[in-house]
Formats: structure tokens, sequence, C-alpha cells
């Protein structure tokens, strides 16, 4: 089964980060229902097995840090046995779920207070948790408009306008990512999401710092939106970006020139002015 998922994880490149992170935690259950005849060889297989899963998706910070915390439910605490050490692990296996599962939703709840009635914002690529508390300030009556750049080139942020176009109080526009100039000057902040906050550097969909460096430019906050788990503020992880099919950005053969088509790219944190999470609001 652990086989199985990290195959299945490595392939993940579309799927939340919630999604594969509580994949992976559930997939380590599979060691509880083994035989170990000591406890140094229960801490090793499960060590083994959760190094897997994270080699699946270096660059995963919320898989990271998740298997990061089961793993500590036995490295850093002196077991008697095999059935107490296996009894930590799931009990870390069931909070780990837990936080990821509710995490995003406080961290939504939180960047929808946030929120002013007649804001103007502008966010980048999709973000599901930025969706949520765009819907969320919405929901208590708030009235928004929203400012989304397309993402390209997967055009990820054609789908955030159709699911703001279905919510109430809020008027979405679209806009090429060049464009994203022309209509800052008029919005009160950016919000986006994450794909991993590591130490003083932002990793979230390409297109990202040239947003927040003209956002600093023209003195429009950004914020950033995500599960504490995405914040990775000690060593032990190393962000790794993905480099996708140039078929993405043009179809026809590239003749005398290569195609770069980065997913990710990294912005400085003193371009971020908050960062808004499950545990509340940082300022970097």
């Amino acid at each position: 089964m652990i086989d199985e998922t990290v195959a299945e994880i490595r392939d993940m490149q579309t799927h939340s980060s919630s999604v594969v992170a509580v994949k992976a935690a559930e997939a380590l259950r599979e060691v509880l229902d083994r035989d170990y005849p000591s406890l140094e060889e229960y801490v090793r297989d499960l060590e083994r097995n959760s190094q897997a899963l994270k080699r699946a998706q270096p660059s995963h910070a919320t898989l990271h840090t998740t298997q990061g915390q089961i793993q500590a439910s036995v490295t850093d605490v002196d077991h008697e046995d095999v059935a107490a050490a296996k009894a930590a692990t799931e009990d870390a296996i069931e909070a780990v779920v837990e936080q990821v599962e509710t995490g995003k939703r406080q961290a939504a709840e939180n960047a929808a207070d946030a929120l002013r009635d007649g804001d103007v914002v502008l966010t980048h690529d999709y973000s599901s948790t930025v969706l949520e508390a765009l819907e969320l300030a919405a929901a208590e009556g708030r009235h928004l408009e929203v400012y989304v750049t397309e993402a390209r080139p997967r055009y990820l942020g054609r789908k955030t306008a159709r699911t703001l176009a279905g919510i109430d109080r809020i008027e979405p526009h679209l806009l090429v990512d060049s464009a994203c100039g022309e209509v800052l000057p008029e919005c009160d902040r950016v919000m986006v999401g994450m794909d991993c906050i590591v130490e003083d550097t932002f990793y979230n969909r390409v297109g990202t710092f040239p947003i927040a460096a003209t956002a600093a430019e023209l003195a429009v906050p950004v914020t950033v939106v995500g599960a504490s788990t995405k914040v990775i503020d000690e060593g032990g992880f190393q962000f790794q970006n993905e480099f996708r099919p140039a078929s993405e950005v043009m179809l026809e053969p590239a003749d005398g020139f290569d195609i770069e088509n980065p997913a990710y790219d990294a912005t400085p944190m003193h371009l971020v002015d908050s960062v808004i999470t499950d545990e509340g609001t940082l300022s970097p």
C-alpha cells in the first residue's frame, strides 16, 4: 500500500496539498499492522516509509511537515515497547489528518476577517483557500471587486474567475498576468495562496513574484494565505522547482530556441505585508 501511495503521490501534480498530505499520513497506517521483533526495527521501518513518501514530492511543504510530525512521535519520545510506539504513531496520524483538514478552513476564515466591505482585491492563479475566504466574506454581507490574473500558461485563473462569477456580492474581472500593473493602483490589497514559505522566501505559482514586486512599488499590501503546515522555519526542507512541458507554452515546434516553463517562482518575504494562517496573522 505504501509503495502504491508513493507512486500515486508522485503523479498527483494537480491535487491540493491537503489531499496529498492526508493520503500520505493514512498510508503509514500500514506499518501499524506489521509485526516487529524490536522497537528499533519498528522505528527504522516507520522512518524508511515516511522518507519514501516525502521523496515522492520533495518540494511539498505540507507533506514534509506532517510526515515529520508523525516521525517525531516515535523518534523524540522514549517508548517502552513496540505497542506504545504504534499507539503514539496512530495518535499522530489522527492529529495530522485533523490539523490538515481544519487548518485550511481556519486560514480561510481568518483571511475573510481581513476583508472589508467594498474592498478591491487582486488574486493570482487558483487558490481554494483564497476562494473560500472571498466566499465567506461575501456570505457575511461584504461586497468585493476581484481582479484575477490568468496565471499563464495553464490559465488556472480562468477557473478562479468562473467560480467567483457564481458568488453573490463578488464582481470578478479576468486579466492577463502582465496587466497587473494597470489595475493594482485601484486595489486595496493583493491576496494569494501559497505553495510554501521557507524562511525568508515565499514560493508560489509562477507570476507571483512580479505581482508582489509591482504591488510593493505601488504601495499595495500583499497578503499570503494558507495553512501553517506550509510555513517552514527550520532546516531539513529545500524547495525544488518543477519545470513543466514546453507544449503548455507553445504547441508548434521551437526551432532554434528553448522554452522554459517553471511552475513556481520565489518571492522575497520583504515584499509580503502579512501571512494569514490557521494560527493567525503574521508580519514578516
